[in-house]
């Protein structure tokens, strides 16, 4: 299973996924934490992205995604991490951690990190 951040899954709806991305998704199980989709929702709203949240071509990617809820674990660890961040991607990285799940992102801040694994550079979370 891999944790998609939420520019990683606009790379998928949009099809602007690198070759490597590509490759490290296939097979995969997918999941997001459900912040993710209210990150969605605040970027169209702010005019960042075109996406319809109602379409058939967002239903049915969000019906192949395992959407992860805040628990009080993820909520506590998002404020244990080392490194700061938006809230958001804080939730995303902790949802990674708790659900000992690796984190597909592009976001160098948090590839930075020493408690997340990620599944191109088999670190493991400490």
């Amino acid at each position: 299973m891999l944790n998609l951040d939420t520019h990683i899954l606009v790379a998928l709806l949009s099809g602007d996924l690198s070759d490597r991305e590509l490759r490290l998704i296939q097979g995969q199980q997918l999941a997001i934490s459900d912040i993710v989709l209210w990150e969605l929702a605040k970027m169209i709203q702010l005019g960042r992205l075109a996406m319809d949240l109602e379409g058939p071509e967002f239903r049915a990617c969000l019906q192949s995604l395992t959407v992860i809820p805040i628990t009080l674990e993820i909520a506590r660890r998002s404020t244990q991490l080392d490194f700061s961040s938006d809230p958001a991607d804080e939730i995303i990285a902790a949802t990674s951690i708790v659900q000992d799940i690796p984190l597909l992102t592009r976001d160098r801040r948090i590839l930075r990190s020493r408690m997340l694994s990620f599944p191109s550079s088999g670190r493991a979370r400490l």
